[in-house]
């Protein structure tokens, strides 16, 4: 058993910052009242929920801070949102969203198709974007909502979200327009109102804060019905006595990620590249499954051709070295990623494919070390493939590299 661990799963979860919670342990012990309540012991914690709600409008550059509401994850955020709009105007029956999403959004049409709506599902090319033209031909009047991703969680592609609003607003300018930004947030800047959406959805546990927070912006001219019924918490849009503590982590969370920015866009970015071309250059079975589209600078997903991912995943667990197959909330599936089979990756490298997610707690030494290791893992299992000769025609194809 190794002590090593080189986390680079970040996409799935990531750690939570010493910083997040040290800001947020003084609400789990001293000022641990409701702060609902009316006397002074309240005041500290209804105080850190009004300064939370401000630093979360800033971080998407809200409008009003009464745009935000906390939730408990991303997948209630999309709920929240999607079902919401939905259920305030049930007179439209037309939803369009992507092929790509994640499965807190993508699960959430198919029970609502079984409900009567219509769901238009628009593709993407090979690289992972997504096909504009489709999308603009599928809005009618009768569309109630667009849902799209703005950094897709497997491949860290990123879609034009401003140009989809103008697109959507210039063909039915009462549908509204949702985003998961679930893996944008933190990884590249984000303003709502220069994008023109009029829903967005985080959640805190994708860039160091605890998992159960996330955060919702409905912008002041959308109407939702709530999800969670009962008191008076957020402003009666979503009920339940506020969770203090995670509040303050989530907007500490936020404040570090804004000042990060240029460390993810830049120093990040430049470990994800390192990783990636000594990966790609090293294995000849290795292929970028995104090729050159814009992606968040932390994500890769390299596919290794005729062999299987849970196999490379186990031998580099044994090393200590965590990434994925593809989206956590479907690990546990045999089939292959539904954002790859949209791509149109090959059937040799589909269950092959891995994704590799950095944060800004990576260091170069660990990408120096998993540039060393994969190479006798790939080997290794490369051996006991059954398509031996078609791993044979590929190495004197392509030789020992390849180019990025």
């Amino acid at each position: 058993m190794v002590n090593k661990l080189i986390y680079l799963d970040n996409n799935a979860t990531t750690k939570v910052d010493e910083r997040v919670l040290e800001a947020m342990l003084p609400y789990f012990k001293e000022e641990y009242a409701n702060p609902s309540s009316m006397y002074d012991f309240a005041k500290k914690s209804s105080t850190a929920i009004k300064q939370a709600r401000s630093v979360i409008k800033d971080f998407v550059n809200a409008n009003d801070e009464k745009e935000i509401l906390f939730t408990s994850c991303g997948s209630e955020s999309a709920n929240t949102a999607i079902r919401g709009v939905l259920n305030y105007n049930k007179t439209k029956k037309h939803i369009i969203t992507t092929s790509v999403e994640h499965p807190c959004v993508l699960n959430v049409y198919k029970s609502l198709e079984k409900q009567g709506y219509k769901v238009d599902y628009i593709g993407v090319n090979s690289n992972g974007e997504l096909n504009l033209e489709e999308l603009e031909s599928k809005i009618d009047e009768d569309t109630a909502l667009v849902s799209v991703m703005w950094a897709n969680n497997e491949t860290g592609v990123i879609n034009p979200i401003e140009k989809i609003s103008q697109i959507i607003k210039s063909k039915n300018k009462d549908t509204k327009f949702y985003v998961d930004a679930v893996q944008a947030a933190g990884k590249i800047p984000i303003d709502v109102q220069a994008a023109g959406v009029d829903l967005l959805g985080i959640s805190g546990h994708k860039f160091h804060a605890p998992k159960g927070v996330g955060a919702l912006y409905v912008n002041s001219k959308t109407m939702i019905t709530p999800l969670i019924i009962g008191g008076h918490q957020e402003r009666g849009k979503r009920a339940g006595t506020e969770n203090v503590p995670y509040i303050v982590g989530i907007a500490k969370a936020a404040e570090l990620a804004a000042d990060g920015l240029k460390y993810e866009l830049t120093e990040v970015k430049r470990l994800r590249d390192k990783l990636e071309k000594g990966i790609v250059n090293k294995i000849y079975n290795a292929r970028l499954n995104t090729g050159a589209a814009n992606r968040v600078p932390n994500t890769t997903n390299i596919g290794f051709e005729y062999i299987e991912g849970e196999l490379i995943l186990l031998h580099l667990s044994d090393l200590g070295i965590c990434a994925s197959s593809g989206s956590a909330c479907t690990s546990g599936s045999l089939e292959p990623s539904h954002v790859l089979r949209a791509m149109n990756v090959p059937f040799t490298a589909i269950h092959g494919s891995i994704r590799w997610s950095l944060s800004r707690f990576t260091t170069e030494d660990e990408v120096d070390y998993v540039i060393e290791k994969l190479p006798s893992i790939i080997e290794k299992v490369t051996s006991i493939s059954p398509y031996q000769k078609e791993l044979e025609e590929l190495k004197r194809l392509r030789g020992t590299a390849n180019d990025v």
